[in-house]
């Protein structure tokens, strides 16, 4: 199966755009998941079951784990497996942010979507296409690369003017135009625009076509909603994830915020 038809076939089913992200810091677990012989993993579990009816998605920041060592690489795994388990037909990302050499990626790619088995990571571009082949070559996998982030400081390399092929533009225009039109030979590219630049996501999905966007920065960021799907969904009402992460794992209850959130998606696309 194309990685994009298992995507389309999970929104579908759920009619949802939600990814939840499973950003699980171990510091801010509650007490009970604490005393648990694999607290991460508990937590996940317990989100993944509350939210499984209305996410279409699902988001592993690695940095949560991979800070804790042996012990979280194996409470990623777990998670995977479980995901795996209970609703194989979801799409599971793992947001590392990676990229390098092309040997370099070619390891990466075996660690994230061999060994996890995850559909889809982040990357960053700045090595260029030819070092993110090993991702790129995969149309059972998708690459997921940023595009412009939704941090106060994003601007400072990403709003630069550049000059390629004879026209200027911003280097966050110039890149998601080469990601279209350069890279996505196999059709699996996504590409990471944040919430708290709607505008900037109208003339990414200017650019992008049908290009699936994940869109972190709803919540806890204070993404505007409805700016982002204004100018962000495609002529299907698809095209977007939208990512929440601590506004559900740290709510009082995590399976009614998840709802809320896609009740409040759906109340802005019908």
């Amino acid at each position: 199966m194309h990685i994009t038809d298992k995507l389309n076939a999970r929104i579908t089913r759920s009619q949802s755009l939600l990814c939840v992200g499973l950003d699980s810091e171990l510091s801010r677990l509650p007490v009970r998941f604490q005393k648990e012989t694999h607290p991460q993993f508990a937590f996940n579990r317990w989100i993944i079951d509350q939210t499984l009816d209305t996410a279409a998605a699902y988001k592993l920041n690695s940095a949560f784990y991979e800070a804790l060592g042996a012990v979280g690489w194996e409470a990623m795994q777990h998670t995977m497996d479980y995901l795996r388990e209970v609703a194989p037909d979801v799409f599971t990302i793992i947001d590392a942010k990676r990229a390098d050499i092309g040997s370099t990626s070619a390891q990466y790619a075996a660690a994230f979507f061999d060994t996890l088995g995850c559909d889809a990571v982040t990357l960053h571009p700045w090595l260029g296409g030819e070092a993110l082949q090993p991702f790129l070559a995969r149309p059972d996998k998708a690459a997921i690369i940023l595009c412009h982030t939704s941090n106060p400081g994003s601007g400072e390399l990403q709003d630069l003017t550049v000059t390629a092929d004879g026209v200027s533009l911003p280097l966050w225009r110039h890149l998601a135009r080469r990601i279209a039109t350069k890279w996505n030979t196999q059709g699996n590219c996504m590409l990471v625009v944040g919430a708290t630049v709607p505008d900037i996501i109208r003339d990414v999905r200017a650019e992008v076509g049908d290009m699936v966007i994940l869109v972190p920065g709803i919540g806890a960021q204070g993404g505007d909603l409805e700016a982002v799907l204004r100018n962000g969904l495609t002529s299907e009402h698809r095209g977007l994830l939208i990512n929440a992460s601590r506004s559900i794992l740290f709510a009082d209850d995590p399976g009614k915020e998840a709802q809320a959130l896609v009740a409040e998606i759906r109340s802005h696309i019908s």
